[in-house]
Protein backbone atom coordinates (compact mmCIF):
# COMPACT_ATOMS: atom_id res chain seq x y z
CA UNK A 1 0.00 0.00 0.00
CA UNK A 2 1.02 3.22 -1.03
CA UNK A 3 0.57 6.54 0.56
CA UNK A 4 1.11 10.59 -0.89
CA UNK A 5 2.50 12.78 1.01
CA UNK A 6 2.14 16.82 -0.51
CA UNK A 7 4.41 19.64 1.51
CA UNK A 8 3.27 23.15 0.20
CA UNK A 9 6.27 25.44 0.76
CA UNK A 10 7.19 28.85 0.35
CA UNK A 11 10.17 27.90 -2.22
CA UNK A 12 8.59 24.95 -4.06
CA UNK A 13 5.87 21.97 -3.96
CA UNK A 14 7.16 18.29 -3.00
CA UNK A 15 5.67 15.16 -3.21
CA UNK A 16 6.65 11.99 -2.16
CA UNK A 17 5.13 8.54 -2.11
CA UNK A 18 5.94 6.54 0.54
CA UNK A 19 5.57 2.50 1.01
CA UNK A 20 3.59 2.11 3.87
CA UNK A 21 4.99 -0.98 5.17
CA UNK A 22 8.67 0.09 4.40
CA UNK A 23 8.21 3.70 5.99
CA UNK A 24 10.13 5.00 3.00
CA UNK A 25 10.31 7.03 0.25
CA UNK A 26 9.40 5.03 -3.36
CA UNK A 27 9.75 8.11 -5.47
CA UNK A 28 10.30 12.18 -4.77
CA UNK A 29 9.41 15.24 -7.23
CA UNK A 30 9.10 18.97 -6.87
CA UNK A 31 8.36 21.67 -8.71
CA UNK A 32 9.56 24.19 -9.51
CA UNK A 33 13.68 22.72 -9.42
CA UNK A 34 15.00 26.16 -8.96
CA UNK A 35 12.70 28.18 -6.25
CA UNK A 36 9.39 30.34 -6.03
CA UNK A 37 9.12 34.09 -5.99
CA UNK A 38 7.19 36.13 -3.32
CA UNK A 39 4.98 39.18 -4.52
CA UNK A 40 5.70 42.11 -2.91
CA UNK A 41 3.91 45.24 -3.55
CA UNK A 42 4.77 47.18 -0.79
CA UNK A 43 7.64 47.06 1.75
CA UNK A 44 6.46 44.42 4.21
CA UNK A 45 4.50 42.75 2.22
CA UNK A 46 4.14 38.95 1.10
CA UNK A 47 1.75 37.25 -1.55
CA UNK A 48 1.92 34.12 -3.61
CA UNK A 49 -1.18 32.44 -5.98
CA UNK A 50 -2.77 29.42 -4.58
CA UNK A 51 -3.50 28.63 -7.95
CA UNK A 52 0.37 28.20 -8.92
CA UNK A 53 0.60 26.11 -5.46
CA UNK A 54 -2.19 23.89 -7.50
CA UNK A 55 -0.61 23.74 -10.72
CA UNK A 56 2.83 22.67 -9.20
CA UNK A 57 1.55 19.98 -7.07
CA UNK A 58 -0.28 18.44 -10.11
CA UNK A 59 3.07 18.98 -11.74
CA UNK A 60 4.77 17.81 -9.05
CA UNK A 61 2.48 14.68 -9.03
CA UNK A 62 2.54 13.96 -12.62
CA UNK A 63 6.37 13.68 -12.48
CA UNK A 64 6.20 11.08 -9.65
CA UNK A 65 3.70 8.89 -11.78
CA UNK A 66 6.28 9.31 -14.25
CA UNK A 67 9.15 7.39 -12.97
CA UNK A 68 6.86 4.36 -13.07
CA UNK A 69 8.56 3.71 -9.96
CA UNK A 70 5.20 2.91 -8.55
CA UNK A 71 1.73 1.86 -9.62
CA UNK A 72 -0.49 4.97 -8.62
CA UNK A 73 -3.49 3.29 -8.07
CA UNK A 74 -1.77 1.75 -4.97
CA UNK A 75 -2.40 5.35 -3.35
CA UNK A 76 -4.66 4.99 -0.90
CA UNK A 77 -4.26 8.29 1.23
CA UNK A 78 -3.20 11.56 1.10
CA UNK A 79 -1.25 13.87 3.38
CA UNK A 80 -0.57 17.53 2.76
CA UNK A 81 2.08 19.58 4.69
CA UNK A 82 1.45 23.57 4.40
CA UNK A 83 3.18 26.69 5.17
CA UNK A 84 1.42 28.32 7.96
CA UNK A 85 -0.75 31.64 8.75
CA UNK A 86 -1.44 32.28 4.95
CA UNK A 87 -5.25 33.26 4.19
CA UNK A 88 -7.00 32.09 1.15
CA UNK A 89 -10.04 33.29 -0.19
CA UNK A 90 -12.60 31.78 -2.16
CA UNK A 91 -16.01 32.64 -3.27
CA UNK A 92 -19.39 30.17 -3.27
CA UNK A 93 -17.90 28.43 -6.74
CA UNK A 94 -14.52 28.00 -5.22
CA UNK A 95 -12.57 30.64 -7.12
CA UNK A 96 -9.70 32.15 -5.37
CA UNK A 97 -10.41 36.10 -4.76
CA UNK A 98 -7.34 37.33 -4.78
CA UNK A 99 -3.68 35.90 -4.38
CA UNK A 100 -2.64 34.65 -0.68
CA UNK A 101 -0.95 36.85 1.86
CA UNK A 102 1.63 34.82 3.28
CA UNK A 103 3.05 34.05 6.57
CA UNK A 104 6.08 36.58 6.73
CA UNK A 105 3.79 39.43 5.11
CA UNK A 106 3.41 42.03 8.06
CA UNK A 107 0.56 45.10 6.61
CA UNK A 108 -1.80 43.28 9.50
CA UNK A 109 0.79 44.14 12.61
CA UNK A 110 -1.60 47.68 13.66
CA UNK A 111 -4.71 45.83 12.98
CA UNK A 112 -3.54 42.62 15.40
CA UNK A 113 -2.27 45.17 17.98
CA UNK A 114 -5.62 47.03 18.08
CA UNK A 115 -7.65 43.20 18.16
CA UNK A 116 -5.01 42.65 21.30
CA UNK A 117 -6.06 45.61 22.92
CA UNK A 118 -10.15 45.63 22.83
CA UNK A 119 -10.35 41.94 23.29
CA UNK A 120 -8.27 42.31 26.03
CA UNK A 121 -4.45 41.47 26.66
CA UNK A 122 -6.07 38.79 29.58
CA UNK A 123 -8.12 37.07 26.86
CA UNK A 124 -5.83 36.51 24.61
CA UNK A 125 -3.48 34.87 26.87
CA UNK A 126 -5.68 32.99 28.79
CA UNK A 127 -7.98 32.28 25.27
CA UNK A 128 -6.17 32.48 22.44
CA UNK A 129 -2.50 31.66 24.17
CA UNK A 130 -1.58 34.50 21.67
CA UNK A 131 -2.00 38.15 20.59
CA UNK A 132 -3.22 38.27 17.28
CA UNK A 133 -0.47 39.91 15.77
CA UNK A 134 -0.12 39.68 12.02
CA UNK A 135 -1.61 35.80 11.63
CA UNK A 136 -4.36 34.98 9.64
CA UNK A 137 -7.51 36.30 11.61
CA UNK A 138 -6.07 40.02 11.34
CA UNK A 139 -4.68 39.62 7.44
CA UNK A 140 -8.43 38.91 6.93
CA UNK A 141 -9.40 42.28 9.08
CA UNK A 142 -6.90 44.12 7.04
CA UNK A 143 -9.03 42.97 3.42
CA UNK A 144 -12.32 43.54 5.40
CA UNK A 145 -10.77 46.80 5.77
CA UNK A 146 -9.08 48.05 2.58
CA UNK A 147 -10.59 45.44 0.11
CA UNK A 148 -14.18 45.36 0.68
CA UNK A 149 -15.70 44.05 -2.92
CA UNK A 150 -13.08 41.12 -2.17
CA UNK A 151 -14.27 40.64 1.10
CA UNK A 152 -18.32 40.79 0.02
CA UNK A 153 -17.37 37.89 -2.13
CA UNK A 154 -15.65 36.05 0.25
CA UNK A 155 -17.83 32.33 0.71
CA UNK A 156 -14.97 30.52 2.46
CA UNK A 157 -11.65 31.17 4.28
CA UNK A 158 -8.87 29.05 4.31
CA UNK A 159 -5.24 28.14 5.11
CA UNK A 160 -2.91 27.23 2.11
CA UNK A 161 -3.36 23.23 3.31
CA UNK A 162 -7.66 23.70 3.27
CA UNK A 163 -7.00 24.83 -0.41
CA UNK A 164 -5.22 22.33 -1.76
CA UNK A 165 -7.34 19.90 -0.04
CA UNK A 166 -10.33 21.56 -1.62
CA UNK A 167 -8.62 21.62 -5.10
CA UNK A 168 -7.74 18.01 -4.27
CA UNK A 169 -11.61 16.51 -2.81
CA UNK A 170 -13.94 19.73 -4.06
CA UNK A 171 -14.61 19.79 -0.41
CA UNK A 172 -13.39 22.49 1.98
CA UNK A 173 -12.98 21.56 5.67
CA UNK A 174 -10.30 22.95 8.35
CA UNK A 175 -9.21 21.50 11.89
CA UNK A 176 -8.90 23.39 15.18
CA UNK A 177 -5.13 22.85 14.41
CA UNK A 178 -5.32 25.29 11.47
CA UNK A 179 -7.78 27.62 13.06
CA UNK A 180 -5.66 28.05 15.97
CA UNK A 181 -2.65 28.83 14.18
CA UNK A 182 -4.82 31.74 12.63
CA UNK A 183 -5.91 32.55 15.46
CA UNK A 184 -9.52 31.82 15.73
CA UNK A 185 -9.36 28.79 17.89
CA UNK A 186 -10.82 29.70 21.76
CA UNK A 187 -8.70 27.09 23.76
CA UNK A 188 -10.06 27.16 26.97
CA UNK A 189 -13.46 26.51 25.30
CA UNK A 190 -12.08 24.15 22.39
CA UNK A 191 -14.24 25.84 20.13
CA UNK A 192 -14.16 28.83 17.45
CA UNK A 193 -13.26 32.39 19.43
CA UNK A 194 -16.55 34.19 19.55
CA UNK A 195 -14.00 37.35 20.79
CA UNK A 196 -12.24 37.23 17.53
CA UNK A 197 -15.04 36.74 15.25
CA UNK A 198 -16.77 39.75 17.23
CA UNK A 199 -14.17 41.68 17.33
CA UNK A 200 -13.47 41.79 13.53
CA UNK A 201 -17.14 41.46 12.60
CA UNK A 202 -16.42 37.90 10.89
CA UNK A 203 -19.41 36.06 9.76
CA UNK A 204 -19.17 32.85 10.99
CA UNK A 205 -19.84 30.97 7.73
CA UNK A 206 -16.59 31.99 6.58
CA UNK A 207 -15.10 28.95 8.73
CA UNK A 208 -15.23 25.57 7.00
CA UNK A 209 -16.71 22.59 8.46
CA UNK A 210 -14.03 21.72 11.26
CA UNK A 211 -13.06 17.61 11.18
CA UNK A 212 -10.27 16.39 12.78
CA UNK A 213 -6.64 16.79 12.08
CA UNK A 214 -6.55 12.54 11.22
CA UNK A 215 -9.60 12.06 9.37
CA UNK A 216 -10.92 12.02 5.88
CA UNK A 217 -10.99 15.26 4.73
CA UNK A 218 -12.99 13.95 1.01
CA UNK A 219 -12.10 11.72 -1.99
CA UNK A 220 -10.61 12.66 -4.94
CA UNK A 221 -12.43 14.13 -7.27
CA UNK A 222 -13.17 11.74 -10.14
CA UNK A 223 -11.99 14.76 -12.60
CA UNK A 224 -8.48 15.20 -10.47
CA UNK A 225 -8.29 11.07 -10.33
CA UNK A 226 -7.50 10.93 -13.69
CA UNK A 227 -5.71 13.92 -14.04
CA UNK A 228 -3.16 12.56 -12.01
CA UNK A 229 -3.49 8.91 -12.58
CA UNK A 230 -4.31 7.86 -9.47
CA UNK A 231 -6.94 6.01 -7.26
CA UNK A 232 -10.70 7.84 -7.39
CA UNK A 233 -11.31 6.31 -4.20
CA UNK A 234 -7.80 7.58 -2.49
CA UNK A 235 -8.77 10.11 0.71
CA UNK A 236 -6.69 12.85 1.96
CA UNK A 237 -6.45 12.16 5.58
CA UNK A 238 -4.42 14.75 7.11
CA UNK A 239 -3.41 18.25 6.97
CA UNK A 240 -1.08 20.37 8.92
CA UNK A 241 1.20 23.32 9.02
CA UNK A 242 4.71 23.10 7.82
CA UNK A 243 5.91 23.31 11.86
CA UNK A 244 3.43 20.97 13.52
CA UNK A 245 4.09 18.42 10.49
CA UNK A 246 7.80 18.68 10.82
CA UNK A 247 7.23 17.97 14.60
CA UNK A 248 5.20 14.82 13.42
CA UNK A 249 7.68 13.24 10.57
CA UNK A 250 10.50 13.54 13.70
CA UNK A 251 8.71 11.74 15.80
CA UNK A 252 7.82 15.01 18.63
CA UNK A 253 4.79 14.15 19.78
CA UNK A 254 5.15 14.28 23.69
CA UNK A 255 6.03 17.05 26.53
CA UNK A 256 9.45 17.84 26.73
CA UNK A 257 9.74 16.45 22.93
CA UNK A 258 11.95 19.64 20.38
CA UNK A 259 12.08 19.87 16.82
CA UNK A 260 13.83 22.02 14.51
CA UNK A 261 14.15 23.20 11.21
CA UNK A 262 16.20 25.83 9.21
CA UNK A 263 14.63 26.55 5.77
CA UNK A 264 13.51 30.12 4.92
CA UNK A 265 12.57 30.89 8.18
CA UNK A 266 13.87 29.42 11.13
CA UNK A 267 11.54 27.31 13.97
CA UNK A 268 12.14 25.52 17.11
CA UNK A 269 9.30 23.69 17.77
CA UNK A 270 8.29 22.34 21.61
CA UNK A 271 5.66 20.10 22.76
CA UNK A 272 3.78 20.82 25.88
CA UNK A 273 0.89 19.87 28.27
CA UNK A 274 0.31 23.46 29.25
CA UNK A 275 -1.94 25.80 28.04
CA UNK A 276 1.54 28.35 27.32
CA UNK A 277 1.07 31.82 26.53
CA UNK A 278 4.25 34.23 26.50
CA UNK A 279 3.55 37.35 28.04
CA UNK A 280 5.03 39.43 24.44
CA UNK A 281 3.39 36.59 22.10
CA UNK A 282 7.35 35.93 21.04
CA UNK A 283 6.63 32.78 20.89
CA UNK A 284 3.31 31.29 19.91
CA UNK A 285 1.46 28.30 21.46
CA UNK A 286 -0.70 26.02 18.59
CA UNK A 287 -2.68 23.29 18.73
CA UNK A 288 -0.79 20.24 18.06
CA UNK A 289 -1.32 17.29 15.59
CA UNK A 290 -2.09 14.91 18.50
CA UNK A 291 -4.06 17.36 21.03
CA UNK A 292 -7.20 16.17 22.38
CA UNK A 293 -9.56 17.28 24.89
CA UNK A 294 -8.41 14.84 27.34
CA UNK A 295 -5.08 15.17 26.30
CA UNK A 296 -3.45 18.38 25.59
CA UNK A 297 -0.50 18.59 23.28
CA UNK A 298 0.27 22.12 22.17
CA UNK A 299 3.00 23.07 19.89
CA UNK A 300 5.24 26.07 21.22
CA UNK A 301 6.55 28.02 17.99
CA UNK A 302 9.69 30.26 17.79
CA UNK A 303 9.31 31.46 14.24
CA UNK A 304 12.64 33.30 12.92
CA UNK A 305 11.14 34.98 9.74
CA UNK A 306 15.59 35.66 8.16
CA UNK A 307 16.75 32.86 8.41
CA UNK A 308 17.83 30.37 5.21
CA UNK A 309 16.60 32.86 3.03
CA UNK A 310 19.53 35.32 4.00
CA UNK A 311 22.08 32.80 3.14
CA UNK A 312 20.07 32.45 -0.70
CA UNK A 313 20.58 35.59 -0.77
CA UNK A 314 24.16 35.42 -0.25
CA UNK A 315 24.50 32.90 -3.08
CA UNK A 316 22.07 35.57 -5.39
CA UNK A 317 24.29 38.57 -4.66
CA UNK A 318 27.84 37.28 -3.95
CA UNK A 319 27.81 33.72 -4.73
CA UNK A 320 29.31 33.32 -8.23
CA UNK A 321 27.01 30.52 -9.07
CA UNK A 322 28.12 28.39 -6.39
CA UNK A 323 26.31 25.28 -5.00
CA UNK A 324 25.78 25.99 -1.04
CA UNK A 325 27.74 22.89 -0.80
CA UNK A 326 30.85 25.01 -2.40
CA UNK A 327 29.76 27.80 -0.07
CA UNK A 328 29.98 26.25 2.88
CA UNK A 329 33.87 24.64 1.78
CA UNK A 330 34.89 28.16 1.41
CA UNK A 331 33.41 29.22 4.65
CA UNK A 332 34.90 26.55 6.38
CA UNK A 333 38.36 28.12 6.23
CA UNK A 334 37.35 31.00 7.92
CA UNK A 335 38.02 30.53 11.92
CA UNK A 336 34.63 30.88 14.39
CA UNK A 337 33.42 34.53 14.81
CA UNK A 338 34.15 35.62 10.82
CA UNK A 339 37.19 37.97 11.81
CA UNK A 340 34.84 40.00 13.49
CA UNK A 341 32.03 40.23 10.88
CA UNK A 342 28.82 40.03 12.37
CA UNK A 343 25.33 39.14 10.61
CA UNK A 344 21.63 40.56 11.71
CA UNK A 345 19.66 38.02 9.22
CA UNK A 346 16.70 39.68 10.18
CA UNK A 347 14.89 40.78 6.29
CA UNK A 348 11.91 39.19 5.81
CA UNK A 349 9.14 41.03 7.45
CA UNK A 350 8.09 41.66 10.79
CA UNK A 351 9.82 39.11 13.85
CA UNK A 352 7.32 38.25 16.58
CA UNK A 353 10.13 37.13 18.47
CA UNK A 354 11.68 40.99 18.76
CA UNK A 355 7.62 42.04 19.46
CA UNK A 356 6.94 42.34 15.70
CA UNK A 357 9.65 45.06 15.06
CA UNK A 358 11.04 45.35 11.44
CA UNK A 359 14.64 44.78 11.62
CA UNK A 360 16.13 44.08 8.26
CA UNK A 361 19.15 42.33 8.08
CA UNK A 362 22.25 44.28 8.97
CA UNK A 363 25.80 43.22 7.95
CA UNK A 364 28.26 44.68 10.96
CA UNK A 365 32.00 45.73 11.45
CA UNK A 366 33.11 45.17 7.48
CA UNK A 367 36.94 45.20 7.14
CA UNK A 368 37.43 46.04 3.63
CA UNK A 369 41.13 45.27 3.96
CA UNK A 370 40.30 41.67 5.77
CA UNK A 371 36.77 40.22 4.89
CA UNK A 372 35.75 38.15 2.39
CA UNK A 373 32.85 36.25 0.62
CA UNK A 374 34.16 33.49 2.63
CA UNK A 375 33.61 35.63 5.77
CA UNK A 376 30.12 36.61 5.11
CA UNK A 377 28.87 32.73 4.21
CA UNK A 378 30.31 31.83 7.65
CA UNK A 379 29.16 34.94 9.43
CA UNK A 380 25.52 34.37 7.93
CA UNK A 381 24.94 31.05 9.12
CA UNK A 382 26.53 31.71 12.54
CA UNK A 383 24.55 35.08 12.56
CA UNK A 384 21.08 32.84 11.86
CA UNK A 385 22.64 30.10 14.87
CA UNK A 386 22.74 33.47 17.46
CA UNK A 387 18.76 34.56 16.38
CA UNK A 388 18.25 30.85 17.62
CA UNK A 389 19.85 30.86 20.60
CA UNK A 390 18.26 34.40 20.76
CA UNK A 391 15.00 33.00 20.62
CA UNK A 392 15.87 29.51 22.63
CA UNK A 393 16.27 31.91 25.54
CA UNK A 394 13.21 33.03 25.07
CA UNK A 395 11.66 29.80 25.25
CA UNK A 396 13.58 29.17 28.14
CA UNK A 397 11.94 32.30 30.16
CA UNK A 398 8.86 30.39 29.61
CA UNK A 399 9.66 26.86 31.27
CA UNK A 400 11.10 25.19 28.08
CA UNK A 401 14.21 23.57 28.58
CA UNK A 402 15.18 21.33 26.01
CA UNK A 403 18.42 18.70 26.54
CA UNK A 404 18.21 17.60 23.18
CA UNK A 405 16.49 19.12 19.26
CA UNK A 406 15.39 16.65 16.49
CA UNK A 407 16.07 17.93 13.40
CA UNK A 408 16.13 16.86 9.96
CA UNK A 409 18.94 16.50 7.45
CA UNK A 410 17.81 19.59 5.64
CA UNK A 411 18.45 22.99 4.53
CA UNK A 412 21.00 24.46 6.81
CA UNK A 413 21.28 21.86 8.82
CA UNK A 414 23.21 19.95 5.63
CA UNK A 415 25.75 22.37 6.40
CA UNK A 416 28.43 21.23 9.58
CA UNK A 417 29.41 24.62 10.49
CA UNK A 418 25.71 25.52 10.63
CA UNK A 419 25.33 22.69 12.72
CA UNK A 420 28.31 23.51 15.18
CA UNK A 421 27.41 27.16 15.53
CA UNK A 422 23.63 25.84 16.47
CA UNK A 423 24.78 24.18 19.05
CA UNK A 424 27.66 25.86 20.79
CA UNK A 425 25.20 29.03 20.60
CA UNK A 426 22.22 27.24 22.10
CA UNK A 427 24.02 24.66 24.90
CA UNK A 428 21.53 22.13 23.04
CA UNK A 429 22.70 18.65 21.93
CA UNK A 430 20.86 17.96 17.97
CA UNK A 431 20.06 15.11 16.53
CA UNK A 432 19.38 14.24 12.80
CA UNK A 433 17.32 12.61 11.09
CA UNK A 434 16.29 11.51 7.40
CA UNK A 435 13.43 13.78 7.81
CA UNK A 436 10.90 15.59 5.57
CA UNK A 437 7.96 17.37 5.33
CA UNK A 438 6.32 15.59 2.61
CA UNK A 439 7.04 12.31 3.74
CA UNK A 440 5.71 13.22 7.21
CA UNK A 441 2.89 13.99 5.43
CA UNK A 442 2.29 10.99 3.57
CA UNK A 443 2.91 8.83 7.40
CA UNK A 444 0.19 11.01 8.71
CA UNK A 445 -2.08 10.12 5.88
CA UNK A 446 -1.74 6.56 6.72
CA UNK A 447 -2.34 7.65 10.48
CA UNK A 448 -5.82 9.60 9.10
CA UNK A 449 -6.72 6.84 6.82
CA UNK A 450 -6.33 3.97 9.81
CA UNK A 451 -3.54 2.30 7.87
CA UNK A 452 -1.22 2.44 11.07
CA UNK A 453 -3.09 1.80 14.52
CA UNK A 454 -1.08 4.27 15.90
CA UNK A 455 1.58 7.28 16.03
CA UNK A 456 4.15 4.37 17.22
CA UNK A 457 3.10 2.17 14.58
CA UNK A 458 4.01 4.72 11.85
CA UNK A 459 7.42 5.48 13.53
CA UNK A 460 8.48 2.03 14.02
CA UNK A 461 11.23 2.38 11.66
CA UNK A 462 12.73 5.99 12.69
CA UNK A 463 16.37 6.37 13.47
CA UNK A 464 18.81 9.10 14.36
CA UNK A 465 21.73 9.71 11.46
CA UNK A 466 23.90 10.84 14.25
CA UNK A 467 24.16 13.14 17.38
CA UNK A 468 26.14 16.59 17.47
CA UNK A 469 27.05 17.53 21.62
CA UNK A 470 28.55 21.08 22.27
CA UNK A 471 32.17 21.56 22.30
CA UNK A 472 32.99 24.97 22.52
CA UNK A 473 30.12 26.52 24.50
CA UNK A 474 32.45 29.29 26.24
CA UNK A 475 34.08 30.67 22.63
CA UNK A 476 30.47 30.82 20.96
CA UNK A 477 28.55 32.31 24.17
CA UNK A 478 31.49 35.40 24.37
CA UNK A 479 30.76 35.59 20.36
CA UNK A 480 26.45 35.52 20.83
CA UNK A 481 26.33 38.32 23.63
CA UNK A 482 28.56 40.63 20.91
CA UNK A 483 25.81 39.57 18.37
CA UNK A 484 23.49 40.41 20.83
CA UNK A 485 24.60 44.12 21.80
CA UNK A 486 24.37 44.69 18.05
CA UNK A 487 20.78 43.36 17.99
CA UNK A 488 19.87 45.52 20.74
CA UNK A 489 21.47 48.65 19.35
CA UNK A 490 18.93 48.08 16.25
CA UNK A 491 16.31 47.41 18.73
CA UNK A 492 16.22 51.17 20.61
Amino acid sequence: MLLLGIDIGTSFIKATVVDADTQKPVAIAQCPETENSITSLHPGWAEQSPEMWWEQATYAIQKLVATEKFNPKEIAAIGISYQMHGLVLVDKDQNVLRDSIIWCDSRAVEIGGNALNEIGEKVCASCLLNSPGNFTASKLGWVKSNEPETYNRIDKIMLPGDFIAMKLTGNITTSSSALSEGIFWDFKKDALSGDVMNHFGFKDSFIPKVNPLFSSHGKILPAVAEQLGINENCIVSYKAGDQPNNALSLNVLQPGEVAANAGTSGVIYAVTDKLLSDRFSRVNSFVHVNHAKEQKRIGVLLCINGAAIMYNWAKKVCGDNLSYKEMDAQASKIKPGSDGLFILPFGNGAERMLQNKMVDAHIQNIDLNKHTKAHIFRAIQEGIAFAFRYGLDIMRENDLHPTIIRAGKANLFLSDIFIQAFVNATGVAVELYENDGSVGAALGAGIGAGIYKDYKEAYSQFKPLGKFEPTNVDLYNGLYHEWKKLLEAQLK
